[in-house]
Parts: structure tokens; sequence; C-alpha cells
């Protein structure tokens, strides 16, 4: 400020955080982390082993591949795997922090496995930083992302399922280019937010990659699958060695279990018949006229002819204005084409079926009134008489999730636990399970709406006269151990054919 009328520029400020980073990046952090001596987690039941290069290897990949009957012998980065690899099955190159690029060890012993020929090559297979450094080991080049990905919900596209997103979970700085990648290989998965590369895959060879966390157990799973596809290339090329060949006989490198590509696509129906529910007391099941009135928008911006059924004139779904026209009740994209207002029962869906002639019938958007009325539709073959199909959620799944009993021994095959319970058809048999599971005990109905004739039950007596009440509407009644005081934590979950999954919410209740 003086005299002078200048001003003095202040000596240039240390960026205390840029230094810091810039030491960081100057470490090697891979050999920091990487283990010092081999190591081999042995798979209970052995069936195959892989060399796993430990870049920073996190322990649920071990877990992933034991559990598939995989031993693991885990090595360090830099260690030279090449005559190991010959008595085992197949090779994995972990994740691992930092800048790719130091890791000039390992990039060097995996294009000497990816150069492998006849009898002596070995499925590949690296997650986050192996996918970094298989790329640079076939001549790719990787970019430091100006923020990086992390997370537990990051969206990837699949190349092989178009249209297909999954859910991951990611945690990296540095992605490989892959603008320019060399003859035979491809890119495999993309980033849906910023477009960038999330693994490769080679044209011919069981060669692939994966940028995000397939064995993540944070958030969603829909990736663990690539668990099997390695697991299944390395058992197929294994046997074929046994048999003297270099590979399996007439048949693709890598099996992708979900793909589509070789699945005829399914038939676009032109005009579908939409059960309601029928009618509704208030405070009950309001969300089924909802659902109904966004199935009717959904179908019509695809062009669909909606016909509705549902005998409930005080309904969003039905509330239609008589003085439309035809033509300005199809381009009215929240109206249906024709309501019908009948009772959604076998004889009149029918009936409404054969005056319209739909392609197929929606049945999972009335409650359950339009799931019974649709089982006995097809039990009855009414609908493969008409030719009608089933969209959304088939007839076999309907009556899996409604039979109290089908519903729980499909829980317990696929290892989730439930509560001790038996399935019953009338009073004596429900007297009798009461008996053996145990008072109080949870009475459920199954095929009942609203929850009909179910209820918790403190004694032989109030079962008896709840199960007078139930089987008198349902077939089928389960005594269940009961869950008083229990929390149940229930997710709404939607999925498509190709798998993709939404969670739209999620709910805790109190038994």
């Amino acid at each position: 400020d003086g005299g002078g009328g200048g001003v003095v520029p202040a000596p240039p400020a240390v960026d205390a955080a840029s230094a810091e980073a810039d030491a960081l990046r100057a470490r090697h952090l891979v050999a920091e982390v990487s283990r010092p001596e081999p190591v081999v987690y042995k798979a209970a039941h052995e069936t195959l082993k892989v060399v796993a290069v430990d870049c920073g290897m996190k322990a649920n990949m071990v877990r992933e591949f034991n559990a598939r009957g995989v031993t693991v012998t885990a090595v360090p980065w830099d260690y030279d795997f090449g005559d190991l690899l010959d008595s085992h099955d197949g090779l994995f190159v972990s994740n691992g922090p930092g800048d790719p690029t130091q890791c000039t060890a390992t990039i060097s012993n995996l294009k000497a496995a990816l150069d492998r020929e006849g009898n002596a090559l070995r499925p590949i297979f690296g997650i986050c930083l192996g996918n970094q450094l298989a790329g640079l080991a076939v001549g790719a080049k990787t970019t430091k992302l100006q923020f990086g990905n992390r997370g537990q919900n990051q969206p990837v596209l699949d190349a092989l399922r178009p249209g297909a997103c999954m859910v991951t979970s990611q945690n990296h700085g540095y992605a490989v280019d892959d603008t320019a990648l060399p003859a035979g290989w491809e890119t495999l998965y993309t980033n849906a937010n910023d477009g960038s590369n999330e693994g490769l895959v080679h044209a011919s060879k069981p060669f692939f990659t994966a940028q995000f966390h397939p064995e993540a157990h944070g958030g969603p799973t829909d990736a663990a699958y690539l668990f099997d596809v390695f697991a299944d290339a390395c058992s197929r090329f294994k046997a074929a060695r046994a048999t003297g060949l270099s590979s399996p006989k007439d048949e693709p490198a890598l099996v992708w279990p979900k793909t589509l590509a070789n699945r005829p696509p399914p038939a676009f129906p032109k005009k579908v018949l939409l059960l309601g529910s029928g009618g509704l007391s208030i405070g009950q099941a309001g969300e089924f006229d909802y659902s109904g009135a966004q199935a009717i928008k959904a179908l019509k911006e695809e062009g669909v002819e909606v016909v509705l059924m549902n005998p409930n004139i005080a309904s969003v779904q039905t509330n239609v204005d008589p003085a439309q026209t035809p033509a300005e009740r199809r381009a009215d994209q929240g109206a249906a084409d024709s309501v019908y207002f009948l009772p959604v029962t076998p004889d009149y869906v029918e009936s409404v079926i054969a005056k319209e002639k739909p392609d197929a019938v929606l049945i999972s958007m009335g409650g359950q009134t339009a799931l019974n009325c649709g089982i006995e539709l097809d039990h009855s073959g009414v609908l493969k008489k008409h030719g009608v199909s089933v969209l959304g959620t088939s007839i076999e799944t309907v009556i899996a999730t409604e039979d109290r009993e089908i519903f729980k021994n499909k829980c317990l095959e696929i290892g989730e636990p439930c509560a001790n319970s038996i399935a019953t058809a009338t009073v004596a048999e429900a007297l009798e399970a009461g008996e053996k599971v145990g008072y109080p005990l949870m009475a459920r109905a199954a095929f009942a709406l609203g929850g009909l004739g179910s209820g918790i039950c403190q004694d032989a007596g109030e079962l008896e006269a709840l199960a007078t009440k139930a089987l008198a509407v349902s077939p089928q009644l389960l005594i269940e151990r009961s869950m008083l005081g229990w929390k149940e934590v229930e997710y709404e979950v939607v999925r498509d054919q190709i798998d993709n999954c939404i969670t739209v919410c999620n709910m805790e209740n109190f038994d």
C-alpha cells in the first residue's frame, strides 16, 4: 500500500494437499500391500487350481473361488509365475492401488501368459487393477480419471447384453483407454456415467477382465456370475487338455450364462387384456389401482392397445371420459382403449377374451383377485385355447409364491432359512400341526385376498376358529412358528427378463 501505487505479489503458496498427493503417487503402493511370499488357499472340495497375482487382493475374491471348488495359489505382484502356471488351470490378476504403469514386472509376466498357445494356454481373469494391467500387457494405454469412480452403485453397461445395466461396486482412479485396442480385443463393459472402460474381452481366447468388483457384497451382487464364467472356462480347457486338445472342441472360449444372443426375441403383443383388482375397501390395497394405471401408461407408450377389465368404478384406471372418440381414447396415454366393468372371474374374463382376442393378459397388476383368476384360466386351458400368453410374472412363479409350502421349499433350495412350518388342508391337520409347531403360532392362508384367514393363534381354540374360517375360502393353511416381536426387513424388487433389477423401496415391520 505505500506511495508506490503498485501491488507487490505475494510469494507463491505451497499447496500442501497437492504435495501430499504427488508424494503418494510416487510411492509403489502395490509393492507395499502385496504379500511377500506365495500362499495357498485350499478349497474344501477342490476341482480346480488357479494362480492369483496378489496386487492387494481382497479376501472376498478368495472366498468366491473357494466356494466354487477353486484352490487359490496367491503370489506376490512381481512373482515369475510361468512355471507355476503349468500345474494350474487358470490365472487371476487381482485389484490393487496406485498407478498401473508402475507394475512393470506384473505386466511383463502377464504378457507372457497372454502369449501362450496350445496346451500351455490358460484362461485369464482380471479385476480392477487386473483390468488395467491386462490392457497394458496387450499394448493399450491407461489414463488417470479426473475424479475416479467410487461407490456401491456404479452403473455398468454390458456389451454382450445391449440394454442391460449392472449395479456394481467400484474404487479406482485409473482406466483403460479402449479407443485404440489391439486386434482381437474388445470392450466388454462401459461405465454408464462417464463412458470409461469397465472391462475387456478377447474375441477368441478365454481372456476377460472387469474394472469393477464382482466379489463385493456391500450392495447388489449383479456381477458375481463372472467367477462362474472363469471357473467354467478353466474347467472346460482342463478337460480338453486331458483328451489331448488345446481347447474345447466346437465350443466358445467363454460361455456367458446371461447372454440373450441365442434366444429368440419375445413376441411383442399388439393388444393386452389388463385384469384389475375389482372392489376395494377404504385403506385396502390402493396400490393395485396405482400399478394398473401405470401399466396402462407404459403399454400405451409402446403402442399397445389396452383392454381393461375392472368392475370398480371408483378407481383411477377406470376413470375414462365417455365423451372421447375412439381416436382420442387411443391417443390418451393414461386411458385404456376399452373398459369392461365386469367381475374379474374366469367366466367373464373368457367372454372378454373371446370378444377382444388379445395377444396377452397381464394378471400381476390386480392383486390377489387377478392372480387367482389367472391361475384358474391357465389350469382350465382357457388361455391355451384362445392363444393368450401371460405377460410379466409367469403362472408357475405366481403359484410358487402363493403356495406357502412351495415357497418355503424354494427358499430352502437357495439356502434361505425359514420359520418351522407345516402345510395343512383341513382343520384336523391344522390342529395336529399346531401341537408340533407349538403356541403361539402364525397361521397363513394361501391364495388369500389381503391376508384373509391369516393371524396369530395363542392356543388350539383360537387356531380351530381361524382354520375353520380360512379353509372355507383357501385350499391351504400354513401353520408356522410365530415371529412375534421379530423385525422384518422387506424389499420391493422389480426384475426384467434380462436380470436388470431395481430395488424400489425397503420397509421395516414388526410382527
